[in-house]
């Protein structure tokens, strides 16, 4: 196989393998009603100034389909809609109390999920992995300045 599509075939089953652990685990600590997308829009609602354009453009979904989810999660009670201080037709999003435990609980289950590879790998050569991501990594959301 082609070095090239080796890389994209392995690393699409990690992110896969990942998303799924992490789910079970926040499922398991009390998080059942949520579902991976709800992860990728938490991590874009805390870093603050999320707008349900901001989020649809994060998720790379239509402006119709990011508003049914933040609708989604404000029903569920991890999600709050504020004034927009400089826009008067949008809200500022936040998480709740019930969103933060949500995202601790996912970044509980995250780090469960990659003990095993850093077990396998060592943990010289999985810090070595780890800048190696990051440099290949683009900026922006979700990538933060480590």
């Amino acid at each position: 196989m082609d070095d090239a599509l080796a890389f994209s075939a392995l690393v699409l089953a990690l992110s896969g393998q990942l998303v799924q652990e992490i789910h079970a685990g926040v499922s398991e600590q009390g998080f059942e009603d949520l579902r991976p997308a709800h992860g990728f829009a938490f991590v874009r609602i805390s870093m603050g100034g999320a707008t349900t354009a901001a989020l649809a453009e994060h998720l790379g979904v239509t402006k119709q389909a990011a508003a049914q989810l933040v609708e989604e999660l404000v029903r569920k009670g991890y999600v709050v809609r504020h004034p927009h201080p400089h826009d008067a037709r949008a809200r500022l999003l936040a998480l709740t109390e019930a969103g933060w435990a949500a995202t601790r609980a996912a970044d509980q289950a995250a780090k469960a999920a990659v003990e095993p590879w850093r077990e396998a790998l060592g943990e010289a050569r999985f810090s070595e992995l780890v800048a190696d991501l990051t440099r290949l990594t683009p900026p922006g959301p979700i990538r933060p300045a480590w």
